[in-house]
């Protein structure tokens, strides 16, 4: 019985030691931090991606999600979407304003200051939260008002724990403009940490307490492992199709794609290629914030293409449509947050005015050409009396054969002849010395 006991005992002791050495090793698997990487303008698919990395970090027990940010900003309620996730995440969310050169600007500083932790690289900047017109003109005074006056209210109680200068910035940035370096953050106390890159962030961050939902948590990231989180492929495409460049650059090649299978059908590579250029480019107007003068200017231009290869004018049309593409690309997303590359928006104009160009030379060749076929076309050609025409008989003209009438005396068979004249379906010919 007694063995029985000790044997009992050692076996509660081995299951005890391995159910300890379990979450010892759970704990420190849970020891580390997820990353995201963030750049471009505010978007609906930026606002996935950080709503997908904070659930991710929220699960897999992560010390913290660290957002790398680098954005001119974007629409105000896409940024209030971003906040809202920020600010009902279970897990610390560090926002960190990087590479060397970055910006936090627009709705980048109020994203900046909902995070429970704040760092910037050197060389980076923060502020300019002015509200600005979607096509970044200035707001109607009465509308302009009360957005300022919603954001600033909204910057201040972000920024509150951070300090009344803090508090000052965040308003002063949103009432006129104000931006800061990341030192000059730093001495505002707008941020925590200035940090050359990430492993020297987590360093400063070890033993740092922050408040995550009413809750105390002490972060311990100096020898964490980093596991990134990049962009699924769905996220890539569609991230990249919201860049105003390649939205231009689709509603370009679209349109061009498809009247170049409309001009020579058969193949339908092209048609559908264009097809897919031009949803995904309509992807891409939902969600950024068009201005409809230039894409109507872009459409005027594929109407001037085409009227010059209907009605061919020498290349005027086709010269006013390449003005009327660049400035639809130009004003397309006339916006300081979404800006049209220039040498993109010309060399579109130019490749495709060259391709309309090429279309129009063929056009107007082809006007000049000898007509072949029909009544123009026989006559003047030369055939061959297939029987003795006395004057009715058949000729052998273009591998077929006609029955022809001869105007000028009878002509033997073999005899060489010339058309001279057609009614309906029969050929008036002579006969002539050229073979």
């Amino acid at each position: 019985m007694k063995g029985k006991r000790m044997r009992g005992a050692a076996a509660l002791m081995w299951l005890t030691t391995l159910l300890w050495a379990t979450i010892g090793a759970a704990a420190q698997e849970a020891q580390h931090v997820d990353v995201l990487q963030i750049e471009g303008a505010v978007t609906p698919v930026m606002i996935s991606y950080i709503e997908r990395g904070i659930r991710t970090a929220e699960k897999d027990g992560a010390q913290a999600l660290i957002v790398e940010l680098n954005t001119p900003g974007g629409q105000i309620d896409l940024m209030n979407k971003v906040v809202e996730a920020i600010l009902g995440a279970d897990v610390p969310v560090v926002v960190y304003v990087y590479p060397q050169g970055a910006y936090a600007a627009s709705a980048g500083t109020l994203i900046t200051l909902a995070a429970h932790v704040a760092a910037m690289a050197p060389g980076t900047r923060i502020g300019a939260a002015s509200p600005v017109g979607a096509g970044g003109t200035e707001l109607e005074p009465t509308i302009a008002s009360k957005e300022k006056e919603d954001l600033m209210a909204q910057s201040r109680g972000l920024a509150a724990r951070r300090g009344q200068k803090a508090v000052d910035f965040a308003q002063a940035a949103v009432d006129t403009a104000k931006a800061a370096s990341a030192q000059e953050a730093l001495e505002l106390g707008v941020i925590d940490y200035i940090a050359r890159d990430l492993p020297d962030l987590l360093q400063q961050m070890e033993g740092q307490t922050v408040t995550v939902q009413g809750r105390e948590m002490t972060l311990h990231t100096s020898t964490v492992p980093v596991n990134e989180l990049p962009m699924t492929f769905v996220e890539q495409v569609l991230h990249v199709i919201t860049n105003p460049t390649i939205a231009f650059l689709l509603l370009s090649l679209g349109p061009t794609a498809i009247l170049f299978e409309l001009s020579s059908p058969g193949g339908y590579a092209a048609g559908i290629f264009g097809a897919i250029c031009l949803l995904l480019g309509f992807y891409a107007m939902g969600v950024l914030p068009v201005n409809y003068a230039g894409l109507l200017f872009i459409v005027l231009a594929f109407i001037l293409f085409v009227a010059d290869i209907k009605a061919p004018t020498h290349g005027v049309l086709t010269v006013g449509g390449v003005i009327s593409l660049i400035a639809g690309g130009l004003i397309l997303f006339n916006s300081p947050l979404y800006q049209v590359s220039l040498v993109a928006v010309a060399s579109v104009a130019v490749v495709v005015g060259l391709f309309f160009a090429f279309a129009v030379a063929k056009a107007v060749r082809a006007q000049k050409w000898p007509v072949v076929t029909g009544r123009e076309g026989l006559i003047g050609e030369i055939g061959y009396a297939r029987t003795a025409l006395e004057p009715d008989g058949m000729v052998f003209v273009h591998g077929e054969l006609w029955q022809a009438t001869a105007i000028e005396g009878p002509i033997a068979q073999g005899e060489p002849v010339e058309i001279v004249d057609m009614q309906g379906f029969r050929l008036h010919v002579r006969k002539t010395a050229q073979a």
